[in-house]
C-alpha cells in the first residue's frame, strides 16, 4: 500500500519492487490480487495516469506506448489511454520542437534533420514531426 499511496504502479512494478525487497512471490501475487479486485490497483488507470504525465513533459505517443509496454501494461490499455486522453500530439510536436528550438522553421537542412532527430528521440510519428515544421505557430 505505501507503493500505490505514493502514485499509481503497474503490476509488473509492483511484482518488481516487492520482490526486489524479498517478500515470498506467492504473497506478492495474492497481495496484488487483492488489491486489484478492490480497485486499489489498476493497470488502465496507470496508464491513463503516466500518459498524462509524460505527455505533459513533451513526449509522444510512440515513447509512452513503449514505455507502458515495458512496464507490462496490456496493448488494448495502453490502445485505451493514448486514445481517451484526448491529447493533440501534431500540435505537441509543434509545441516540444518550438519550445527547445525557437518557432522559426529551420532554413537549412543539416538543422532540420536535427530537429527531426530530436522529435524522434522524444517518440513522435514522422506525420507529426513533419506537421510541426509545415504549420504556421500563429494558426494553433
Amino acid at each position: 500500500m505505501n507503493f500505490l499511496a505514493r502514485r499509481e504502479h503497474s503490476v509488473k512494478e509492483l511484482v518488481t519492487k516487492l520482490v526486489k525487497a524479498e517478500f515470498d512471490i506467492d504473497d506478492v501475487q495474492n497481495t496484488i490480487s487483492r488489491l486489484t479486485e478492490q480497485d486499489l490497483q489498476s493497470d488502465q488507470r496507470f496508464a491513463e495516469n503516466y500518459t498524462r504525465y509524460r505527455s505533459n513533459r513533451g513526449f509522444g505517443s510512440q515513447k509512452i506506448r513503449q514505455e507502458l509496454n515495458e512496464r507490462g501494461v496490456a496493448i488494448e490499455l495502453i490502445n485505451d489511454a493514448l486514445y481517451e486522453t484526448n491529447i493533440d500530439w501534431f500540435t505537441l510536436a509543434m509545441t516540444v520542437r518550438c519550445k527547445r528550438f525557437g518557432e522559426q522553421s529551420p532554413d537549412d537542412f543539416k538543422e532540420r534533420a536535427k530537429q527531426q532527430r530530436f522529435l524522434q528521440s522524444r517518440g513522435f510519428t514522422h506525420e507529426q514531426i513533419n506537421h510541426s515544421f509545415n504549420t504556421d505557430i500563429e494558426t494553433i
